[in-house]
């Protein structure tokens, strides 16, 4: 495994829809190794494959409880993945990214989503989120797609390095 190096904006490649996988082979199970540590490096709760400069429709998620803490973290992958049912209820929330450093934006997101797509190995997957989680998904899926939080965002700033290790 290899930690890659994240691509920032404004660079074009996290401006382009990324390729649909068709093969689930060795290549893509080491893509996914290496997004997963690169994203746990970083330290991130999701990251697109776009991220590091792959043209791939692959996202990692690394969430846990937001209540308890002591629940341990859940790792999803997902290949090709794509919202299929989204709430009508939206909530606004604060997000920044890897590739954006050193800022934060509000960004409305549904508070529930339905997402499916495939694993690294070609096994279909069907997940429904909710909350935090539900908007890590679309922030994720928004990246294969070509899209930023600072596109969706009615307010972008800069916040005092001290904000920053809480979001």
């Amino acid at each position: 495994m290899t930690i890659r190096d994240i691509t920032t904006f404004p660079d074009d490649g996290l401006r382009r829809n990324a390729k649909v996988v068709k093969e689930f082979d060795k290549d893509l199970r080491l893509l996914v190794d290496d997004m997963i540590e690169t994203m746990r490096e970083a330290p991130g709760v999701g990251l697109a494959a776009p991220q590091i400069g792959v043209s791939k429709r692959v996202i990692v998620v690394e969430f846990g409880d937001e209540e308890d803490e002591t629940i341990p973290k859940q790792l999803y992958v997902l290949v090709n993945p794509e919202i299929i049912k989204e709430s009508e209820d939206k909530d606004k929330g604060l997000e920044g990214c890897l590739s954006v450093p050193d800022l934060v934006g509000s960004v409305e997101r549904a508070q529930v989503v339905t997402v499916r797509g495939k694993n690294q190995h070609g096994k279909k997957v069907k997940i429904r989120a909710k909350g935090w989680l539900a908007r890590i998904f679309q922030h994720e899926i928004d990246h294969i797609n070509g899209v930023l939080y600072i596109d969706r965002s009615d307010q972008i700033w800069q916040p005092d390095p001290d904000e920053m290790e809480s979001i």
